[in-house]
């Protein structure tokens, strides 16, 4: 059993740490396997017994032998155990033997103890905290300090690549763009032990912020010469178990647990005090806005919180009682979204609820996550709908209405692209309480037709309308009926159709009715014609069409909200009304699995602030508790910039996830490099100028599951761009910097401009 992460959780230690020991005399491998927990000291004792002939009178060094390259300094011998020393499952290591009195600069006996030489010891030490691991923390990262004065003259820091230990581009591409960000460099290359914190429960104990330190110490001190992230790659895996191991990650969600564990194991706030927030209360935004960051900063406050930090309004509206909620968040990042991954494009057949047009097929484009209020608009504004009518949504299921979408607050997402939908024009003034549904049924033909009771199938789409009447009979049926159809009149009849009285029509009925396709039947004609027999075969039915009751003319029927009744239409139907135009509805969107992926059209980063700013519902699993309802709420909501941080972080959001697709997405975000201004979205009147110019950019290759990561970063002193692909750096131009490839971009507040300079808006660096 061995102990494990920050709460010492036990373990069975069932695979040895298995080491692959290289001798620098003949190149001969020996595997060494020890648990993880034993002392570093039994891995020299180890290696004593392994590699025969070694006295105990010579002298040896352990080097990290990494893609057979021998690190820049020797690992250390102190009393810690393998699994602080960051020693890998497979590592390579190389020893070194002293023989004699050969000159060594720092070197290490056979029996365990150190023999640190002149100059070993750094100039950059730590205070060791009484009662912390800090002491093998220390130790095990020191992998020689003196390193970082090995750059060649006239090199500058900053140059330095990344080893890909192993998919581990992802990791490589967010920590060059973290140690390219000027604040974070100075801060750790300076002296902040002072403000470690190593009693945050919420924190690593101080030793993530040791970790990243120590790697960007490396990476600005070690000229061009590639820097293998093998010690930092440990901690991350010990404290963040979703990133052990050699699997692809994502570079953003790797920046979000780094910079959240960098705050945590940096706060200076050592207890943090319970703060009991409240509502706005109707105060003024700039009142409630400080008295948040104030809260917030009482109990979070550190490097992190003063460059990445800002702050955002969100206010919640309760669509039932109109209830407002105004709170000020703080935020490290914005996740923005493409465009073309918040709309969405929907297709719904609208038909007359009157009977005085054809049904029609509109196309609209609406917010991903509106609700049915917003499509109804859409479709008002497509369909050209008058002030007094109003439209019902339904869903269209095995020929019949499936559900009513009546809830106006019901969010789109539940529809389904491969669902069909339907609109019924009504209007509003005539708009009754009785729901009327008619469902089209046919009987197919074969050669045993003549046979009673052969199977009816229902067709088409539903035709739906509204009834006054309280008390109807089935001669009010059937004039709604004969309302509905006009629309699908033939311009001619059939002969036939005048032959006689077949199947209940009147051969006068047909003639008056075939003779009136461009002219509306007034309801009087129609109670007129109907006063002598019913013109359509009808029944009554219920909600699952279990039972059918024939509608006679004189047939009282039971008041409700909804009738259900079944149309037969016999031949005689067919001669005078086409049924064509109530068959084959589309779909909601039609996925073009066939059509080939093309590039799509180019979007600014303007347009993906304005669609995250752009007020929205909240998802059913992310309901609201209004406190006036006392209820939890589908709340619409609206999120506006408020404070801005001087290290500005924009994610773009390229990877959509649904229950049956995933995708990437390429398009092409146009970004400023320069002159970002964002002064038009800041909601608060403190007179500054919110000017950022872009320093850094974590770039994805390649689709979901894999593909590679790389990073642009700006040498500010240089005022150059260079191009960190893992290990390989070289410099690039600033015009090449722009691609579809572009995932978080990284901006630096412009502290100090003049209104010259500024007048050279992001314009001319957006082309």
């Amino acid at each position: 059993m061995i102990s494990e992460g920050i709460v010492n959780e036990k373990r069975v230690e069932v695979f040895l740490l298995c080491l692959k020991l290289i001798d620098s005399r003949d190149n001969s491998q020996t595997v060494i396997r020890l648990s993880k927990k034993n002392l570093f000291n039994k891995l020299i004792h180890s290696i004593a017994c392994a590699v025969l002939h070694l006295l105990f009178t010579w002298k040896a060094r352990i080097w990290d032998y990494f893609n057979k390259q021998r690190s820049t300094s020797p690992l250390d011998v102190s009393d810690q155990t393998l699994d602080d020393a960051m020693l890998q499952m497979d590592q390579d290591i190389l020893l070194e033997v002293q023989v004699d009195n050969e000159p060594s600069r720092s070197s290490l006996t056979i029996a365990g103890g150190p023999a640190l030489s002149n100059g070993h010891t750094t100039g950059y030490r730590f205070n060791q905290y009484p009662g912390s691991s800090f002491g093998s923390t220390f130790m095990d990262m020191d992998d020689g300090y003196d390193s970082y004065n090995t750059a060649k003259k006239g090199e500058k820091g900053g140059l330095a690549g990344l080893q890909n230990l192993g998919n581990t581009c992802f990791m490589n591409s967010a920590l060059q763009c973290l140690v390219h960000t000027p604040d974070l460099a100075q801060y750790f290359l300076g002296d902040y032990s002072d403000e470690i914190n190593t009693e945050n429960p919420l924190g690593m104990h101080g030793e993530l912020a040791l970790a990243f330190g120590d790697l960007l110490r490396k990476l600005w001190s070690s000229g061009r010469a590639a820097v293998a992230p093998r010690a930092f790659k440990g901690k991350l895996a010990r404290f963040a178990p979703q990133f052990s191991g050699y699997n692809q990650h994502d570079s953003q969600e790797l920046l979000a647990f780094l910079l959240d564990g960098l705050h945590e194991d940096l706060n200076r706030v050592k207890q943090k005090p319970y703060i009991e927030m409240k509502d706005s209360g109707g105060r003024p935004d700039e009142e409630v806005a400080n008295e948040c960051w104030k809260n917030h900063k009482a109990r979070n406050d550190s490097l992190i919180v003063d460059v990445f930090q800002g702050q955002y309004k969100s206010t919640l509206v309760c669509p039932v009682c109109s209830k407002v909620s105004i709170t000020f968040d703080p935020f490290m990042y914005l996740t923005l979204p493409l465009p073309s991954t918040v709309t969405r494009t929907m297709t719904v057949t609208v038909f007359y609820a009157n009977g005085s047009g054809l049904p029609m097929p509109f196309t609209v484009t609406l917010m991903k996550h509106g609700c049915c209020k917003d499509l109804i608009l859409a479709l008002s504004t497509a369909c050209c709908l008058k002030i007094d009518e109003g439209l019902l949504l339904a869903e269209v299921y095995n020929h019949q209405i499936f559900r009513f979408f009546e809830n106006p607050a019901e969010l789109i997402s539940s529809i389904k692209d491969d669902e069909h939908i339907v609109a019924y024009r009504f209007d509003r003034k005539q708009g009754g309480k009785i729901k009327l549904e008619i469902v089209n049924r046919w009987q197919e033909k074969s050669a045993s037709d003549y046979l009673k009771g052969s199977e009816r199938k229902l067709f088409g789409a539903p035709l739906v309308t509204y009834l006054e009447e309280e008390h109807l009979s089935g001669a009010d049926i059937d004039i709604a009926v004969s309302k509905l159809l006009s629309p699908l009149r033939r311009t001619y009849s059939s002969a036939k159709a005048h032959g006689g009285k077949e199947n209940g029509f009147l051969p006068e009925v047909i003639d008056e009715l075939s003779n009136s396709h461009n002219e509306s039947v007034e309801t009087a004609e129609l109670e007129d014609l109907c006063s002598r027999e019913l013109s359509f075969q009808l029944s009554l039915t219920d909600e699952r069409i279990s039972s059918c009751k024939p509608i006679q003319k004189d047939s009282i029927l039971k008041p409700g909200k909804h009738i259900k009744v079944l149309l037969d239409w016999t031949d005689e139907v067919h001669e005078l009304y086409d049924p064509s135009y109530i068959k084959d509805l589309p779909v909601v969107h039609k996925t073009g699995f066939t059509v080939k992926k093309t590039r799509q059209e180019a979007i600014s980063l303007f347009s993906c602030l304005d669609a995250f700013l752009t007020e929205e519902p909240l998802g059913p699993d992310d309901m609201w508790y209004c406190p006036q309802c006392k209820e939890h709420r589908q709340a619409t909501k609206k999120l506006d910039l408020w404070m801005l941080p001087d290290v500005l972080v924009f994610h773009l959001k390229r990877f959509s996830y649904s229950r049956y697709l995933k995708n990437k997405l390429d398009t092409f975000v146009n970004f400023p490099i320069l002159n970002l201004d964002l002064s038009k979205y800041m909601k608060s009147k403190d007179g500054e100028s919110y000017v950022y110019d872009l320093f850094a950019i974590s770039n994805h290759y390649g689709g979901l599951g894999g593909g590679h990561y790389t990073a642009y970063a700006k040498l500010i002193d240089e005022n150059r761009w260079y191009h960190f692909d893992d290990s390989h750096v070289s410099p690039v131009s600033e015009g090449d910097i722009k691609t579809s490839a572009a995932y978080v971009l990284f901006y630096r507040r412009v502290k100090s401009k003049t209104k010259a300079e500024m007048a050279e808006t992001s314009q001319g660096h957006c082309c």
